[in-house]
């Protein structure tokens, strides 16, 4: 009897592949590869893909009751047979893969923000908006936003993404489904932003990714991970301050300081921001989640 033969490829990213595990399904496989400034770093960044499926997976079971998903499994035993003879088989699978349904993708990245920060901090300093939208005047970076903000994005094949108003979402998706994306993400962000606060992480800002799934509007892709969010420790988290975040700011804050144009080849990281960025990743899922990645498929 011959070995079955690997899921075929469909897509290979900056830090994932996808694969065709058939039936309407799709085998997301998130890699230790790193990128910072559009480019992908030489080295990999241990755990970091162990992370996200897992702290996905964790969001996902906790929303469960506000939103469908479009999570199948996450244990390799319950993968399709090709699965494991891809490359590095069952063993590099483990707890970094996620079994999935097909989705029709909105051509949106639906940003919800509860605090100031980041690009919707530079509109705010320019024109005293975000997205578009008015906010009252004279708040500092890292200040608590009135209400929870929905700021939604393009998706940019090539270069970056832009930010948009939900008029304009409107008209890249309809009406009724930007309202309903808005409704969907800003109760997320609000039950997600609570259970984080209640481990003393404060989510700044997040990205969500929604996909229609047997006609229904889904969660898709990564939920609330380090590279789709700004977690903060709350302790640190001051208005008119620039609080450390969860993710791969040593290693952006180490790139800043070489002389890099910015353009491939990245120079080459050193082993302590290696490990420094490491940390941050298994730092993120244990303090958010308050399980231990020693626990998670994979260790």
């Amino acid at each position: 009897m011959t070995d079955p033969a690997p899921l075929p490829l469909v897509q290979s990213g900056k830090v994932r592949e996808l694969y065709d595990a058939g039936d309407g399904r799709l085998l997301m496989v998130a890699s230790d590869r790193i990128s910072a400034f559009d480019v992908v770093m030489a080295e990999t960044i241990p755990h970091k893909g162990r992370v996200l499926t897992a702290m996905t997976a964790y969001w996902l079971e906790e929303l469960a009751d506000l939103v469908p998903n479009h999570l199948v499994a996450v244990d390799v035993a319950d993968f399709p047979e090709g699965a494991a003879a891809l490359p590095g088989g069952a063993d590099y699978l483990a707890g970094r893969s996620m079994l999935v349904r097909r989705a029709e993708m909105l051509p949106i990245e639906c940003i919800v923000r509860g605090y100031l920060a980041g690009s919707a901090y530079k509109e705010y300093l320019a024109q005293g908006t975000v997205h578009g939208m008015a906010v009252p005047a004279g708040l500092r970076h890292a200040e608590r936003l009135p209400e929870p903000m929905f700021t939604p994005s393009t998706k940019a094949t090539e270069g970056h993404d832009e930010n948009i108003s939900q008029a304009q979402a409107a008209d890249l998706v309809g009406t009724e489904v930007a309202a309903k994306a808005a409704e969907i993400c800003l109760a997320a962000y609000q039950r997600a932003a609570a259970r984080a606060e209640e481990h003393g992480i404060v989510i700044c800002d997040t990205k969500f990714e929604l996909g229609f799934i047997d006609g229904e509007l889904s969660l898709c892709d990564e939920v609330l991970t380090p590279d789709s969010s700004r977690f903060w420790p709350a302790e640190n988290c001051a208005p008119g301050t620039n609080p450390p975040s969860y993710d791969k700011q040593p290693l952006r804050d180490w790139l800043e300081a070489q002389p890099w144009d910015k353009q491939p080849p990245p120079p080459a990281l050193p082993d302590d921001i290696v490990a420094a960025t490491s940390e941050r990743y298994v730092a993120s899922y244990e303090l958010v989640s308050g399980r231990r990645l020693a626990d998670w498929y994979g260790a």
